[in-house]
């Protein structure tokens, strides 16, 4: 194996590793990990306001109803009391409609007294539904904010990246592809490193010292290979 072939490879390799920093940092942006954590946010607190809504839903659907039977009850207490006040009818008459007149007057203040806790109990659930609605204002512009950051990191990356690879592509063009296929396999399993420089009988790619004899084992075939790690060697 010409030793200018392995000198390419190792130029590849540096590309390649530089790509994958590259592509590293593309995928751990901070601002990245705090967007998942605002969306992630965002949607618990709209599964909450959603609750929130129901609820009040509810509330205002039950007040409707009792300030409705509210009204039915002022309505029929004052035509009874018209009735009564009008005169013109027996005893017998005069004291049922006084009694009924009676009882209307107690259901009608006991319903006030209803529709009066209810809209007590209403204004929390309001005031529940309109913070929960601020809260989402404010986190939705910080994800849009961090989206925009990161929409504007990934275009440098992506810039940078598109260079890489026209790098890459010069890189590639000496290889012999039996070698090209070799070190990318190498790479698959090697942490992206698959070609070490051998210097002073370390190999840069395990930091491991080879003795004479390793050495001479390493360099007995065409491709030099590390007896530790059997990445390729470039001396």
């Amino acid at each position: 194996m010409e030793m200018n072939s392995l000198a390419d490879l190792l130029d590849l390799q540096e590309v390649d590793l530089q790509i994958d920093r590259l592509l590293d940092r593309r995928q751990s942006l901070p601002e990245l990990a705090r967007y998942k954590e605002a969306h992630q946010q965002l949607k618990s607190l709209e599964a909450s306001r959603e609750t929130a809504s129901s609820e009040l839903k509810r509330l205002e659907l039950e007040l409707d109803k009792a300030e409705g039977e509210l009204e039915m009850l002022e309505a029929k207490l004052g035509e009874h009391e018209t009735r009564l006040f009008a005169g013109g009818m027996s005893a017998r008459e005069t004291e049922h409609m006084r009694l009924e007149v009676q009882s209307l007057t107690g259901q009608k203040d006991a319903m006030e007294e209803k529709v009066l806790g209810m809209l007590e109990g209403i204004d929390p659930a309001r005031d529940t539904v309109k913070e929960l609605d601020g809260e989402i204002s404010d986190l939705d512009a910080a994800r849009s904010a961090l989206e925009d950051s990161i929409k504007e990191q990934w275009k440098v990356i992506d810039a940078e990246l598109a260079r890489k690879e026209e790098r890459k592509q010069e890189a590639l063009s000496p290889i012999d592809a039996e070698l090209l296929e070799l070190y990318e396999k190498l790479r698959a399993i090697k942490e992206g490193v698959a070609i070490a420089s051998y210097d002073h009988g370390v190999c840069g790619g395990c930091h491991m010292t080879l003795s004479p004899a390793e050495q001479d084992q390493a360099f007995a075939d065409e491709l030099p290979r590390c007896v530790h790690c059997r990445r390729i060697l470039v001396a």
